[in-house]
């Protein structure tokens, strides 16, 4: 989630709607300056007991956080209710590592050129936090949800915005302080050139989403046991804030675009407000009422860029638009699920023949076709049904292969001269066996593990 230093002073007034709506075309490049950011979340718990460390505790997360700046990583800090100084992250040439509502590990990668330098950026934070996890006695896990713990026994971060999301979200849904406290997803960043092209990336986006979910999923496990879900993270979203979450319909409605988007985003109810180092808790809240200086708790104030890029990165939808698109569909996983999930959007999305492709697979999918696929993934995965009679397991092998069509024309090599379509071997291997990897796990829950789930952390351990 969004950690930022309060610029309140610098950072422009808003004083109408129109300049919300230009934020978002400001954001357009030319292909050539098209880059890639990676964003990975990965749980941390300790090898003795596999409890997962408090912020405070010796050898915990705060402790974690510090000792990256032996890699030269840079602590962001935040000022508690007591007045201390908190790190809650770190910023560095690889981008900024945040600290999640219970300890979840997140690399927001820097933006970059191609799938080799994202795939390289991953292989050195997992290196250094592997590092630092050997000293401490801790170990990183690449999983959707946590396997056995419960809410109860996770710790919370001293970040002000999670105090004020802790309060509100069993407000709005059953199941938003499972997304906060026992989830961790893997997601993708992308530009785009033009306000047409980021319709139809954002529609192929949202559309073939619940398939990125399918074969990624990855969080079969609740508290030591089998839960019914290949996803259970995505199946979180479906009850965690209705206001904030789910398949955007409007985004195929003819005319959708920056300006429709802003109005949706007018209408995500507020979290808060940053000012003067401290979080205003503004939850439910009205960002139409702020912008006309009418907010209850800082009346007569106007927002600023930097509150509406606050208040944009509290609405969850499956694709979110900020100055880019977030691809936001999938649990997380282990190194190489890490590399292909970037690879797959970028070889649909940055290529304007797979682009096309993609979108003639989808474009008669009606709302409720898509919207029933998304509520069916979670549970069934590629056995989720389709248009036309078909699965997802029919055309997920189709998809790859116009991802793999893509990043072939894209044709950025490493000094091995090898091109990016490597990065799709994954989800290659996820196609050619049928098995998503949540499956594989409840296989040797049943078999080799005895049903004793605790072997998950000697499986899917960094």
């Amino acid at each position: 989630m969004t950690t930022r230093p309060d610029t309140i002073k610098s950072s422009p007034l808003i004083e109408s709607r129109d300049q919300l709506v230009a934020s978002f075309a400001r954001g357009e490049k030319p292909a050539d300056r098209w880059r890639i950011g990676t964003e990975h979340e990965k749980f941390v718990y300790a090898d003795s007991d596999h409890h997962a460390p408090s912020y405070t505790e010796k050898g915990g997360i705060r402790d974690l956080l510090k000792e990256l700046e032996t890699f030269g990583w840079a602590p962001v800090t935040e000022r508690g209710p007591d007045g201390t100084e908190n790190v809650i992250a770190m910023t560095g040439s690889d981008g900024s590592i945040s600290l999640e509502p219970a300890g979840q590990f997140e690399l927001s990668g820097a933006p970059l050129d191609n799938l080799h330098q994202t795939c390289a950026e991953t292989g050195r934070h997992l290196e250094q936090v592997k590092a630092i996890g050997e000293k401490f006695g801790i170990g990183f896990l690449g999983l959707g949800m946590w396997p056995d713990k419960t809410r109860s026994q996770l710790p919370i971060m001293p970040k002000g915005r999670y105090a004020i999301m802790l309060r509100h979200m069993p407000r709005v849904g059953s199941m938003g302080l499972d997304m906060m406290l026992r989830t961790c997803t893997i997601q993708v960043n992308l530009d785009y050139a033009s306000e047409a092209d980021m319709v139809k990336k954002f529609r192929v986006g949202l559309a073939l989403q619940p398939l990125a979910t399918a074969l990624f999923a990855n969080s079969p496990f609740t508290e030591g046991k089998p839960n019914g879900m290949l996803s259970y993270r995505s199946h979180i979203w479906s009850d965690t804030d209705p206001a904030r979450t789910g398949m955007l319909p409007f985004v195929f409605e003819d005319g959708f675009g920056y300006d429709r988007y802003t109005d949706y985003a007018l209408d995500v109810p507020m979290y808060f407000v940053y000012r003067e180092g401290k979080y205003i808790d503004a939850a439910g809240l009205s960002f139409r009422d702020f912008l006309k200086g009418e907010l209850s708790v800082l009346p007569g104030e106007k927002p600023t860029f930097d509150d509406w890029t606050d208040h944009l990165s509290t609405a969850f939808p499956e694709v979110r638009l900020k100055t880019f698109l977030e691809m936001r569909g999938a649990d997380g996983g282990p190194w190489n699920k890490i590399c292909a999930l970037p690879a797959l959007w970028v070889g649909l999305l940055y290529d304007q023949g797979a682009l096309d492709a993609a979108w003639d697979l989808v474009k008669d999918w009606t709302i409720d076709e898509r919207q029933a696929l998304r509520d069916a993934v979670p549970k069934l995965g590629l056995d989720a049904p389709v248009a036309g009679g078909r699965t997802l397991r029919d055309i997920a092998g189709q998809v790859v292969d116009i991802s793999s069509a893509g990043l072939s024309a894209r044709n950025r090599t490493d000094a091995s001269g090898s091109n990016e379509t490597g990065f799709l071997d994954p989800l290659r291997e996820i196609v050619r066996s049928g098995k998503v990897p949540a499956q594989l796990l409840l296989d040797k829950y049943h078999g080799v593990w005895g049903g004793d789930v605790s072997k998950v952390y000697d499986e899917l351990r960094f």
